[in-house]
């Protein structure tokens, strides 16, 4: 997925705040969830069945700051699934300005419905594994 790094991204120096990686990267995360699978309603529906109120909530990141962005970058964000647990999908991130890697993470990632950790309901567990090759 691309993104422009418009001025309100940047901090006094012209570079990208580093905090704006993190909603870089949250869209990133929304826009793999959403071509998971061809048809998305369905999926998104027949979880909800099992999992009502359900949502996908940030437990953990690690995240590594190589080389920064500055204004007017087009930059490349990379997400893809390490692995799906239970509750859980590790996701493995980049934002990339070419062949420049600029920013790596991997980001833990919990299913909860009710307020609490649920197991990921089997249609989104299927669509997250045809990820992971």
């Amino acid at each position: 997925m691309q993104v422009r790094v418009y001025y309100e991204d940047t901090d006094f120096s012209g570079i990208v705040y580093h905090a704006n990686y993190l909603r870089f990267m949250e869209r990133g995360r929304t826009n793999y969830l959403r071509l998971l699978g061809a048809d998305q309603r369905a999926l998104f529906a027949e979880a909800e069945s099992e999992a009502p109120g359900f949502a996908f909530v940030v437990r953990a990141m690690q995240i590594d700051y190589l080389k920064p962005a500055k204004m007017d970058d087009v930059l490349d964000v990379v997400t893809w699934p390490i692995e799906v647990k239970g509750a859980s999908i590790l996701l493995a991130q980049e934002v990339r300005r070419g062949g420049d890697l600029l920013v790596e993470a991997k980001v833990r990632v919990a299913f909860v419905s009710g307020g609490r950790a649920r197991p990921i309901p089997k249609p989104l567990r299927i669509a997250m594994k045809a990820d992971l090759a």
